[in-house]
C-alpha cells in the first residue's frame, strides 16, 4: 500500500456515537501508553505530526480517527496501563477503549501493538481476551524492533502470540519507527490484506 494522502478527522470522547461520514472500514491501533502508536501512525502516512507525539506517555485520551486515501480509517484508540493517572481515569478509558470495541459497526481490523523487548503486560493480555470475546480480527505489530538485533527481534516476536494469550491464529508484523522505508513497506502490505479481507465478507 502506499499511502498517498491521510488527514486527521476528528476526536470523540464516545465513540459508540460517532458516525462517520463516509462509512469506511476502520481499522484500530491499540497498545499500551508508550509503544509507540503516534509515531507509527506519522511513519506509516509519512507525516511528522499528524498524530501527536509526546516523551509523557498517557497523551492519546480521546479516539482518533484519521482519513487514509479517502479509503478507511486509522482510529487510534487511547493507550493503556499508564499508571501516573487516577484508577478513575484508567477506567474512563477502559470503558472507552471496550465501548469502541464492542459496539463499532466499521470495525474490520485491530493492530494491538506490543513492545518486542518485554513480554505482554497483564494490560496486554486483557485487550488480547478483549479481542477473542468480540471475535475481532487481529494482527500484533511488534515495536522497538530497533531495540534488538534482528535474530532477537524475530525470535522475539514469534512467540509473542502465544504469550498474549491468543488462542487463534494472529500474523504478526515487526516494525521499527527508525526504519521508515521497511516499516512502511512491511505494515503497508498487510493493511492491503486486511482491506481486501474486509471487502470479501
Amino acid at each position: 500500500m502506499q499511502i498517498k494522502k491521510a488527514m486527521f478527522v476528528r476526536s470523540a470522547a464516545d465513540p459508540s456515537r460517532i458516525h462517520m461520514d463516509p462509512p469506511l472500514p476502520e481499522i484500530a491501533l491499540v497498545g499500551r501508553s508508550n509503544v509507540g502508536k503516534s509515531s507509527l501512525i506519522n511513519t506509516l502516512c509519512g507525516q511528522n505530526k499528524l498524530a501527536k507525539v509526546s516523551s509523557t506517555p498517557g497523551k492519546t485520551r480521546l479516539v482518533n480517527f484519521f482519513l487514509v486515501n479517502d479509503a478507511f480509517y486509522l482510529v487510534d484508540l487511547p493507550g493503556y496501563g499508564f499508571a501516573n493517572v487516577s484508577r478513575a481515569e484508567k477506567e474512563r478509558w477502559g470503558a472507552m477503549i471496550e465501548g469502541y470495541l464492542s459496539q463499532s459497526r466499521q470495525l474490520r481490523h485491530l493492530l494491538l501493538l506490543l513492545d518486542i523487548r518485554h513480554d505482554p503486560t497483564a494490560d496486554d493480555k486483557q485487550m488480547a481476551y478483549y479481542l477473542q470475546h468480540y471475535n475481532i480480527p487481529c494482527t500484533i505489530v511488534a515495536t522497538k524492533a530497533d531495540k534488538l538485533s534482528r535474530s532477537a527481534g524475530k525470535s522475539a516476536a514469534a512467540k509473542l502470540s502465544d504469550k498474549v494469550g491468543m488462542t487463534f491464529r494472529t500474523p504478526t508484523v515487526i516494525v521499527s519507527t527508525q526504519a521508515a522505508e521497511a516499516t512502511k513497506q512491511a505494515l503497508g502490505s498487510r493493511l492491503d490484506e486486511i482491506l481486501a479481507e474486509s471487502s470479501q465478507t
